[in-house]
């Protein structure tokens, strides 16, 4: 049974859940239009060559055929600009939407063709022939730059970050600790692949799009400006999303070809990815090359960190910008103190899949980086890793605290946190002590076993703002018109809860539209972990403006001031008596409604409609944090981890619905163990990507994601929005890598030992070799 609320801080059921269990969910390959094209595209095998020609004469007479492009019939379209992280000089960097006389990665779009039915479309697309002369190709960040056009080198940008005196503090260290780390590449792979459904409508001149996702608004807005149409004549629809993951919903060539199909031809246009696709094609992420130092002193503080990285960007910079080198710069310092800071982020180009963001883009990286720097500080000083870590952690008392760094284009300032006071509670939930006690007799009785744990701070809540209009019909419903979106996070239910408790209602009196263009004019969408914080705060004061206004409404009608009167279960009544007149939002609607008999006798500032439009902006992130433990075993035959338990204790500052908080954490962990133990884009010394289906790209299975515990702390609420939100969508993944790094070290009883994720069954049984040595 729900019950009556509050209903902010429950575990509630989801309200997303139905027409998705009864099969009625209608996702991007769901929707189809009458004398609908279908799109193939014609993708380069070649990782860099010279584009000789194109032979597309049999392609064309194949049956069925409407018509092919290549990059001369599209030349009028600009490159995909930036949404995020722009920095000047990137701009010769960006991606046409098909190769202009050259390619520079396999899964390149070279062509396109449209025809009448999918098989016939990628029938005729295979009799396309491309001539291309290959050209060196680039296939790692660590080799030397290179031209990539003229007057512009693959070393596209460099990120740099940083405060204080780094050499001083590090000529007054007791120490030097000095890591070289690499973190593979992988990335997000969805149970949905991308899809694109465009329908120009000649008759309101009004070009849609379906199947959008993450960012609708933005992506309206890029399209418009790149086709040569006004915004308010571009419409995005979201519908269900099979997951985002952050590869999902950015701007890609297909989206831009199939509205351009559309339009030219006059007719709906529908492309479909293909798992091989989405493998090549869609953004990768992650991977990165570090070299780090930190001077630390005797007792083992951080003096100073220094480095830098190499971040493999592959072929082309697309609409993420230097986003994921940004924040790993950035946020690399996590919950401790350093007296001073300088990184360099190389953002190198090569032959391979362009990469964007993947959840918690960085801060994986990062957080791997710096949780096994603080494990070599600990190793060298012969300290506890948990007193290292409680050595340098930011007080409680310093809250907040400024980082004199920036990202996104806000300063970092850490909103709240107790880090000391979780770790404490943390490993007294985790029974610390008793599982390291276990672990030591499990070791001599013969068994690899081992466990670490690794601590951090997300961020969430990225502005600048947030509108959502609210209103209620005549039968009592509320509507809630959001500009986010939905990828599965459960957002519709969030934001419902919110609006209840405001007005007093079941949350399943609430209806949550997101995701279409047409229904609201501003949005931000779904990313950064943002929608809890920035929706949500947006929800609560929409609906704080209604319950003012219905009670205004309804003072006048139950002749009584609105102070005497309150919201309860969907009626207002007055406070002090048990019975007597009431009144419900439904007859308040109807008494708003234009040409109501009753709308003329109310005051004269009474607006038609019982509606209210909720503005949020902040100018700051805000920033949730964390620990991971991990209990693994390690299998001395074949080199394999399995990982027995798994651990997070997460401070939210407040979990609007506990349940969706731990699933969220739970698909982080997830994710997060395939890019520590098993994901991994390889390709080939000529750029061919060995990677294209499940049996190469081997992501984890249910039988080997262990038990996962998740403590939801509420110890440090937000002071930046009523409500004390943070986000939680992040925080699963963030630490994974650094914390099965740690737990492999302590079975191996290696301090060190992983240097490299994914730690793969080779890689491991390469560091077996080497400790038996």
């Amino acid at each position: 049974m729900v019950g009556d609320g509050p209903f902010v801080g429950r575990s509630v059921p989801r309200l997303e859940d139905a027409p998705l269990v009864l099969g009625q969910g209608r996702f991007a390959a769901d929707i189809s239009f009458a004398h609908q094209a279908h799109m193939r595209v014609v993708r380069s095998a070649h990782a860099h060559g010279r584009i000789v020609a194109i032979d597309f004469a049999d392609a064309r007479a194949s049956a069925g055929v409407i018509a092919i492009w290549t990059a001369a019939d599209v030349a009028d379209i600009p490159p995909i600009d930036f949404r995020l992280t722009r920095i000047e000089g990137l701009e010769p960097y960006r991606q046409p939407i098909l190769a202009r006389d050259r390619v520079r990665y396999v899964g390149e779009p070279v062509a396109v063709v449209f025809a009448t039915d999918p098989y016939i479309a990628e029938d005729a697309a295979d009799l396309v022939t491309v001539e291309i002369e290959d050209l060196p190709e680039v296939m790692t960040a660590d080799a030397a730059p290179v031209e990539f056009s003229a007057g512009h080198s693959t070393e596209a940008a460099v990120v740099r970050k940083g405060y204080g005196d780094v050499a001083a503090a590090s000529a007054a260290a007791h120490a030097i600790v000095a890591l070289e780390l690499k973190i593979g590449r992988h990335s997000g792979v969805p149970l949905e692949t991308r899809g694109a459904i465009a329908r120009y409508d000649p008759a309101g001149d009004v070009l849609e799009l379906y199947g959008a996702a993450k960012v609708p608004h933005w992506n309206r807005d890029a399209l418009a400006r790149m086709l040569g149409r006004p915004a308010s004549s571009v419409h995005l629809h979201e519908g269900h999303t099979g997951g985002g993951f952050g590869v999902r919903g950015e701007l890609y060539p297909e989206d831009v070809l199939a509205c351009l199909g559309s339009l030219r031809l006059r007719r709906p246009v529908k492309w479909i990815e293909d798992r091989r696709e989405h493998l090549i094609a869609t953004n990768h992420s992650r991977e990165q090359h570090y070299r780090v130092r930190a001077a630390i002193d005797a007792d083992g503080q951080l003096l100073a960190v220094d480095g830098e990285f190499l971040h493999d960007q592959g072929a082309y910079v697309r609409t993420h910008a230097v986003t994921v080198p940004d924040l790993a710069a950035t946020m690399l310092l996590g919950p401790y103190r350093v007296g001073a800071y300088a990184m360099a982020g190389r953002v190198r180009l090569t032959n391979k899949t362009p990469c964007g963001t993947y959840r918690a883009p960085g801060r994986f990286e990062s957080t791997f980086v710096r949780e096994r720097l603080m494990d070599a500080i600990a190793a060298q000083l012969g300290l506890d890793p948990a007193e290292v870590r409680r050595r340098n952690l930011i007080p409680a008392a310093a809250m907040p605290y400024a980082r004199h760094l920036d990202t996104l284009g806000t300063e970092m300032t850490y909103d709240s946190g107790d880090y000391a006071g979780l770790l404490d509670k943390a490993l007294a939930v985790a029974k610390w002590q008793a599982v390291r006690d276990d672990l030591k007799r499990r070791r001599a009785a013969g068994e690899m076993v081992g466990a670490g744990f690794a601590m951090f701070v997300e961020k969430s809540g990225l502005g600048p703002f947030d509108c959502v209009h609210a209103a209620i019909d005549t039968a009592g419903t509320v509507e809630i018109v959001t500009g986010a979106t939905s990828v599965g996070q459960g957002m519709e239910t969030v934001l419902a809860q919110i609006c209840a408790d405001e007005l007093g209602i079941d949350y399943r009196q609430v209806r949550v539209v997101h995701g279409q263009t047409d229904r609201i004019a501003y949005g931000m969408g779904t990313f950064a972990s943002r929608v809890t914080v920035m929706a949500g705060e947006a929800t609560r004061r929409a609906a704080t403006k209604l319950r003012s206004k219905a009670l205004a409404t309804a003072a006048h009608l139950l002749q009584s001031p609105p102070e005497a009167l309150e919201l309860v279960g969907g009626k207002i009544v007055r406070r002090d008596a048990t019975q007597g007149p009431s009144v419900s939002l439904g007859e308040i609607a109807s008494t708003l409604n234009p040409g109501s008999k009753f709308l003329g006798d109310l005051p004269d500032d009474s607006a038609p409609g019982l509606a209210a439009e909720g503005w949020f902006e902040s100018a700051h992130m805000n920033y949730p944090y964390g620990i991971h433990f991990a209990v693994v075993r390690i299998d001395r035959d074949i080199g394999a981890v399995a990982v027995e338990r798994y651990f997070v204790a997460y401070d939210i500052g407040k979990a609007v619905n506990p349940m969706l908080v731990e699933g969220q954490i739970a698909g982080g962990v997830a994710q997060g163990l395939g890019g520590a133990l098993f994901e991994e884009f390889r390709y080939d010394a000529r750029g061919e990507p060995i990677c294209v289906n499940f049996a190469d790209y081997t992501m984890p299975t249910a039988r080997e994601i262990p038990p996962i515990d998740v403590l939801i702390s509420e110890d440090a609420p937000s002071p930046l929005n009523s409500l004390g939100v943070k986000g939680a969508g992040e925080g699963g993944a963030n630490a994974v890598g650094a914390a099965i790094a740690a737990a492999i070290d302590d079975a191996l009883q290696w301090p060190g030992a992983v240097t490299e994720l994914p730690v793969t069954p080779p890689r491991l049984r390469d560091l077996l070799r080497t400790k038996v040595r």
